[in-house]
């Protein structure tokens, strides 16, 4: 579907939503970014996985990329609270190692890849440069990310601490990492939010998941619309 057409679709669909949903979106839609992205790698207990995907809902956050390689990843809807409906999730669930496939295409993409770890003491949430758009790799609760993602990831970033255990628990690492980024991000002259044209096809999947059979709706509208 190209551009215009979809610019007339969501035209359509939005007369059957409510002003205030409406308004909601497009308040929402303006602390969106795509600056920063978040990757998941191989994670295997679900309620830290949605923990992390509710972070970022919150933060803002768009897109999740999400690697699976021996674990599945399924979210949890007791944990996520609905925030999965409002992101865009991008599974790697192919044979092989997908951790190097995500990295490319995020690459490709224009992303520099930033892996999370305690164990390189590299850069830190505070001081870490924001200047370019990056993906931050988050890993498994107990032995955290691959050897792979290590040795492939063009930054390390570590959260200072200062107690006897060795690192936070994944979903206070992303909670806290994505706030201070986030919040460092809005209050930089950097152009971090998104474009009109991503605000407008996130509009749209934002309004087909508020209406039951958006199908229907989009059926209805292509008929009309070819005809003309």
């Amino acid at each position: 579907m190209d551009r215009k057409t979809r610019e007339a679709l969501l035209e359509y669909m939005q007369e059957f939503i409510t002003e205030e949903r409406k308004q909601l979106f497009d308040k929402i839609l303006n602390y969106r970014t795509r600056h920063i992205t978040v990757v998941l790698e191989d994670l295997y207990q679900p309620h830290n996985a949605s923990a992390v995907l509710r972070t970022c809902d919150l933060t803002g956050i768009q897109d999740v990329h999400v690697i699976e390689n021996k674990n599945k990843y399924d979210v949890n809807p007791d944990v996520a609270l609905g925030s999965s409906k409002w992101l865009n999730l991008v599974k790697y669930d192919e044979p092989g190692d997908n951790t190097l496939k995500a990295f490319k295409k995020l690459k490709k993409q224009g992303y520099r890849i930033v892996a999370t770890t305690p164990h390189k003491d590299i850069q830190t949430p505070q001081t870490i440069p924001l200047e370019s758009k990056m993906a931050l790799v988050f890993g498994t609760e107990l032995t955290g990310l691959s050897k792979v993602a290590i040795e492939h990831a063009d930054e390390h970033l570590k959260i200072p601490m200062y107690g006897f255990t060795e690192s936070f628990n994944i979903s206070v690492s992303a909670a806290l990492i994505l706030y201070i980024l986030t919040d460092r991000l809005r209050n930089s002259g950097i152009n971090w939010q998104l474009t009109p044209g991503e605000m407008n096809d996130i509009r749209l999947e934002w309004v087909k998941r508020t209406l039951r059979k958006p199908e229907i709706f989009e059926k209805e509208f292509l008929k009309s619309y070819k005809s003309k």
